[in-house]
């Protein structure tokens, strides 16, 4: 008898939303501007519906978000949202309250709307193989400098071999992911990602190599480029 595997993980993926985009010189958070005729959340959101390993979505907000429940894909069934936080981490702790029946989570910027399904695909993937978990990144192939502390010269070069841009998403075991966010929190270290909060606590997650499509929108110009890469989304 030949036996096939067909375990298929459940996943619950958080959407950091709960940001204002100052950077964006924008009367509106960045997440809420269009690109065509959808949002760039929307976007984002879309991408994430596409893989069916994801049972859930869920997006931590704003307090005083007024923007999220106009939009018609907030009424999804596999989309709930949640109070988000001041900073990154705690609206990630946000998201990690209510998700209880899943052993696997992805965290994925909201601003990251050009994913590729076959990256989102390859990262997911990675489950069968790496108990820990795995982020999308980048190899850095710009010199990078150090510069002086009010960043008017160059103090020196930074030997950029083994260097990565991280990007999102980032997958870990849920468990893991919250005990480490929650000792991050206790001994008061700042992180900009989630992965670090695994590096802090001794672990070494994967690094995937992704699109160089997959921006972060930050700075106006970032939303030319997004509008080039989503050109032919259906």
């Amino acid at each position: 008898m030949i036996l096939v595997n067909v375990f298929q993980p459940k996943i619950i993926a958080i959407v950091p939303a709960a940001g204002i985009g100052s950077r964006m010189e924008s009367n509106l958070p960045k997440q809420y501007i269009k690109i065509k005729d959808r949002t760039i959340l929307e976007h984002t959101l879309a991408t994430l519906l596409l893989h069916p390993n994801i049972i859930r979505i869920i997006v931590s907000l704003h307090h005083k978000d007024d923007y999220f429940h106009q939009l018609s894909i907030s009424s999804h069934i596999r989309i709930i949202s949640v109070i988000g936080g001041k900073k990154r981490i705690n609206s990630v702790l946000s998201g990690l309250i209510v998700a209880t029946d899943a052993d696997w989570v992805i965290v994925h910027d909201a601003v990251r709307p050009c994913l590729s399904y076959q990256d989102l695909a390859r990262l997911i993937s990675i489950i069968k193989k790496n108990p820990v978990g795995a982020l999308l990144a980048r190899p850095v192939s710009d010199t990078i400098k150090y510069s002086s502390f009010d960043q008017k010269k160059v103090l020196y070069s930074v030997y950029r071999k083994n260097l990565w841009h991280a990007l999102t998403p980032q997958l870990f075991r849920i468990n893991l992911l919250r005990y480490c966010l929650k000792k991050i929190v206790n001994d008061k270290v700042s992180i900009t990602d989630e992965a670090s909060a695994l590096e802090y606590c001794g672990y070494n997650p994967l690094l995937i190599t992704g699109s160089c499509k997959n921006i972060k929108i930050t700075w106006p110009e970032d939303l030319l480029l997004a509008k080039f890469y989503l050109k032919d989304y259906s």
